[in-house]
């Protein structure tokens, strides 16, 4: 991973977040809020949302770094991380207060600490 200090933070090279909802609609403003949080870290993103019927297929036509998924399909977590983790695909459950405030800081902090986990197992 590259990195170059930028205002007192580590900057990336550009990683990419995918969000599972239910429908794929009640993550469009908290990714809007990581976004928003991202810019304001100087991070270089992609953060995108995905329905959970959709999630293989953006899977397997978008490379992706770390995968959240709304608390409403928390019970598809041993799931992906079965196909993902042997594949260095950090997987995780967003919180539920987090979501429910849409807490776009918090959301990418917890996206950005398990690529950071995952780094470390390299």
């Amino acid at each position: 991973m590259k990195k170059a200090k930028v205002k007192g933070a580590v900057k990336m090279s550009k990683k990419t977040i995918m969000l599972v909802c239910s429908a794929g609609m009640s993550t469009s403003l908290l990714v809007t809020k990581m976004q928003k949080a991202a810019f304001n870290q100087g991070l270089d993103a992609h953060i995108f949302a995905a329905s959970a019927s959709e999630a293989d297929t953006n899977l397997e036509n978008n490379p992706v770094d770390v995968l959240l998924l709304g608390p409403q399909v928390r019970y598809m977590k041993s799931d992906f991380e079965k196909r993902l983790s042997p594949k260095g695909i950090p997987t995780d459950v967003i919180s539920m207060s987090d979501y429910g405030l849409m807490n776009g800081e918090k959301v990418l902090e917890q996206a950005l600490d398990l690529l950071a986990q995952a780094d470390k197992k390299e």
